[in-house]
Order: C-alpha cells, then sequence, then structure tokens
C-alpha cells in the first residue's frame, strides 16, 4: 500500500500532523521557535538525562562508574520496561490495563511453586505461567468488548481478582531457591564481559536484559511498520471513524488486552530469572511508575504513545533517582515515592493538555465528524479489503 507524505503525516499521529507548514507574506516558512529547533518538544526526555550526567556525574563519584551507576540501573529497570510496555500496547487502542502488575505476579508464583513442588522443568511452569496471564487477558477483552465495561473498571476490578488466585495458589509467605541452575542461567547469565585495560570495572550485562530490548524491537516494529499497529493508533484516535474506515476496533482492543497481559508476564519470568524469589509485594509497587513512564514517554520523540519515548522516560527517571539517592542517601525513602508520584501527576497532565494522550474516553454515542472520516479513510483506503482482517 503507496501512502503518500502527507498522508503519512496524519498517521504519524503528532498534534501539527498534516497542517501545511506557515508561510510569511514573502512566500518563505516562519522561522521555528528555539524550542523546536533544539528538538525541546521532542527530546527533552534526552536534555534532562544528559542534565543529570553532568550534574551527578560531577557531583558524586561513584554516578559514572559502571559497576557503581549505570549497569545497576540498566538491569534493575528492565521490569519497569516490560511493565510500561504492557501498559502502552492497550493504550494506542485508548484501552487502560491496570491489571498488568498483578498479571506479572501471577506469572512469578505460578513458575515459582511448580518449581518448588513438582519435577517439572523449570521452563514448563514459564509456560503455564505465560497461559495463565494469556487467559486473564482474553478475559479483559471479553469483559471491556463485549461487556461493553469501560477498561480502567474492569482491569481494575480484574487485578483484584488476580490477587485473590494468587493467594489462593500461595499463602503469601516468599518462595526462594526454587529454580535449578540452568533456568537462571538461561536468563541471568552474562552474554559478554569486557574488561577495560586502564580500569578495574568489568562491563557485561545479563541475557535477560537484551531480552527486553529484543520485546522492545518487536513491538516497535508491530505498532510503527505493519497494518495492525496503524489500525490500532487510528481506533485510539477515533474509534467510531475507525470502525467506519474499516478497521476492525474491537478486534484491536481485545487483541491489545491479550498481548498486554502477555508482556506482563514475561515481565513476571524476568523477575524470577534475576532474583529467583517470589515475594507478596511483587507487581503493584512498579505498577505507578510505569504508567508514570508511558504518559511521559508520549511527550518524548512522537509526540504521541511510543516504544523508544517509554524506555527513555523509563531511564531519564532512573537515572535522576540514582542521582538523588546518591546525594541524599538518609532520605531517599520518602524522596523516591515522591519523586515518582509527582512524575506521573506531571507526565499525565503534560500528555493530555498538548492531546498527545486522551486520559478520557470519548463518549459513545458522539458521532465522527466528516473530516475524521476522511483523514482515517486517507491514512487506510483499502483497510477494509486488508488480508488477514475478519468482518466484526
Amino acid at each position: 500500500m503507496n501512502v503518500t507524505a502527507e498522508q503519512e503525516s496524519v498517521s504519524d499521529g503528532s498534534p501539527d500532523a498534516g497542517r501545511p507548514e506557515q508561510s510569511a507574506p514573502g512566500g518563505a516558512p516562519h522561522h521555528r521557535s528555539l524550542v523546536v529547533r533544539l528538538g525541546l518538544n521532542r527530546y527533552s526526555g534526552l536534555y534532562m538525562l544528559g542534565a543529570f550526567f553532568i550534574f551527578y556525574g560531577l557531583t558524586e563519584d561513584n554516578f559514572l562508574l559502571w559497576n557503581g551507576s549505570i549497569e545497576f540501573v540498566l538491569t534493575e529497570k528492565v521490569i519497569v520496561c516490560i511493565l510500561a510496555l504492557a501498559f502502552l500496547v492497550p493504550l494506542t487502542t485508548e484501552t487502560f490495563d491496570l491489571s498488568i502488575g498483578a498479571t506479572m505476579a501471577l506469572s512469578l508464583v505460578i513458575v515459582n511453586k511448580m518449581a518448588l513442588e513438582t519435577d517439572l522443568p523449570d521452563g514448563v511452569g514459564a509456560i503455564v505461567g505465560m497461559v495463565a496471564c494469556l487467559i486473564v487477558g482474553t478475559i479483559n477483552g471479553f469483559i471491556v468488548v463485549k461487556l461493553k465495561v469501560n477498561s480502567f473498571i474492569a482491569t481494575l476490578g480484574m487485578s483484584t481478582i488476580v490477587a485473590a488466585v494468587i493467594r489462593k495458589i500461595h499463602d503469601g509467605g516468599n518462595i526462594t531457591a526454587a529454580f535449578g541452575r540452568g533456568y537462571i542461567d538461561f536468563g541471568k547469565r552474562d552474554v559478554f564481559s569486557f574488561k577495560w585495560p586502564w580500569s578495574a570495572s568489568t562491563i557485561s550485562l545479563p541475557y535477560y536484559f537484551f531480552y527486553g530490548l529484543a520485546l522492545a524491537t518487536v513491538i516497535w516494529y508491530v505498532l510503527e511498520h505493519t497494518p495492525v499497529g496503524r489500525h490500532m493508533f487510528a481506533a485510539g484516535g477515533n474509534r467510531e471513524a475507525a470502525r467506519l474506515a474499516g478497521v476492525k476496533t474491537d478486534r484491536m482492543v481485545w487483541g491489545s488486552l491479550m498481548a498486554s497481559a502477555s508482556i506482563a508476564g514475561f515481565a513476571g519470568l524476568i523477575y524470577s530469572w534475576k532474583f529467583a524469589t517470589y515475594t507478596s509485594s511483587v507487581g503493584g509497587g512498579l505498577l505507578f511508575v510505569a504508567v508514570g513512564a508511558v504518559f511521559f514517554g508520549a511527550s518524548q520523540i512522537k509526540m504521541r504513545p511510543n516504544v523508544w519515548g517509554t524506555i527513555l522516560a523509563v531511564y531519564v527517571l532512573a537515572f535522576g533517582i540514582k542521582g538523588i539517592s546518591l546525594r541524599y542517601p538518609l532520605e531517599i525513602d520518602w524522596i523516591q515515592p515522591l519523586f515518582e508520584g509527582l512524575t506521573l501527576i506531571i507526565a499525565v497532565a503534560i500528555a493530555s493538555r498538548q492531546g498527545v494522550v486522551k486520559v478520557a474516553r470519548r463518549r459513545t454515542d458522539e458521532r465522527p465528524t466528516a473530516s475524521d472520516v476522511e483523514n482515517r479513510m486517507s491514512v487506510e483506503p483499502a483497510a477494509a479489503n486488508s488480508p488477514g482482517i475478519e468482518d466484526r
């Protein structure tokens, strides 16, 4: 399918997408503002990250050390990145999944419990955990699509149900030392190990870091370079207009919730490789950090929910907190939740104000305008006849 440059600007999803460039009376375009020319409107996270590295690198001795800070932050936040991607996928269809934290804990408790109480290979427990998470996502999709329950309410209720199931499976105590060496090495063994000639530091990263990177790349490709991704963004932009343009919106929403639960389940597996344990506090504490990163990332790069903006947001916040912990080690217990809470509020406010994310769902009885339908049809003129997409 050939899409013109003008049509691609519509599908980009940015607030100014599709608008012609303003010109001065003489025909020359207006000079863009300094903010736009410096990329502060799209790459403010990179500027913040650079500021953290300069400030804390000059004031804190351990901040720039690989073994002191950098490796710790890169590996510690992989789980948050995966959970953020789990929230991002349904958000592209204007659907919220607040059950991702509980779903992650479900896969984690299943793989630990099976490793502890059965003689089956640990990999079988991982598969069972992922299937259980997929079932949770399928139920979420049924409730949202077929029963027409608001996704915010449906997934919030599902998180409580999943928590009850977890409690039924396990009584709430810790599970430790349940895995065999081979299972842990599959995720935690270092891919490479490089030692600088002039330094005692050894640079290495575990397998699970690259598993997370590979998953992020796959999600990015699907969302940005496939018809499925374009249909998901179209459904999130205006569901009724997308439906009239031939997009199977219910299928997009349902599938996004199934994918979200599966990704969250994979985050549980990464947790099992990294820590080789289960605790009852897993999952819920990471939810709001992941959500804040998604909304912050929506104001980066694409000016809409996107994979690399989300990853950037996770690590900007992580390195900021790491610098604060080095500078104020005794106050970090209350500074970190304060920092994360304020970040969530500010990120949602900015994303909502700029229109890059619609926080409030459109009323179901609102009809699309003629321009909405025309834009959606111009992006996907053959959506109704796309192979592999069935009628609702």
